[in-house]
């Protein structure tokens, strides 16, 4: 299989209502997608195997549990496995952490949009997705001090709200699209293939 050379690194988190949401986000991007796409969704630690095939059933691209060493390859998604934190550090190179929960969950957030931020600075996208809680709060600020962007599911749109309104009161949300805006508009910002519109900005 030919590697893709990662150029960016999509940082996606999402907790109830998030397999949906996952499945109609993945399904919008193209085989070929440049970008390493690295997902946190919240699940019980008990509960392998399976979201990495229903996941694959929606979309082009290769979705895997992530692998503790193993380097970020563009066109593949990458899930935390449950109960672990998953990490990017420098080269690219991805690490899963048993450390302590962070918001009660693990894998969380916060911990890899951080992360990322850190080892890719403005070549990250974080987008934050339904779900209860505030996981990502954190990491949306690391995201957008690193100069990469931001990305809200509008909450209306969201099974369970509270993740992606705790992202938006934290004023570091670029922009704020429902559901089926946010895979076109990850195509159009990392390809420059068109893309639907986007229906709005937050301002700073």
């Amino acid at each position: 299989m030919t590697t893709v050379p990662v150029v960016d690194v999509v940082a996606i988190a999402a907790s109830l209502g998030g397999i949906e949401a996952l499945k109609t986000i993945l399904g919008a991007l193209p085989e070929g997608f440049p970008a390493a796409v690295l997902v946190v969704q919240h699940r019980p630690a008990d509960h392998r195997g399976l979201l990495a095939e229903i996941l694959g059933r929606a979309t082009p691209l290769r979705v895997k549990e992530a692998d503790d060493g193993e380097t970020l390859r563009g066109g593949t998604v990458f899930l935390a496995p449950p109960g672990n934190h998953l990490l990017v550090n420098a080269g690219g190179v991805l690490s899963l952490s048993r450390a302590q929960k962070v918001h009660h969950v693990r894998p969380s957030a916060d911990p890899l949009f951080e992360s990322a931020a850190l080892a890719y600075g403005p070549r990250v996208i974080a987008v934050v997705l339904t779900g209860y809680d505030s996981d990502g709060e954190g990491g949306v600020r690391f995201v957008r001090k690193g100069g990469g962007v931001v990305i809200a599911q509008d909450p209306p749109s969201c099974v369970a709200p509270g993740m992606p309104q705790s992202a938006i009161a934290t004023g570091c949300v670029d922009r704020v699209l429902p559901l089926g805006a946010i895979g076109p508009a990850l195509v159009k910002m990392l390809t420059g293939r068109p893309a639907t519109a986007l229906p709005c900005e937050t301002e700073d």
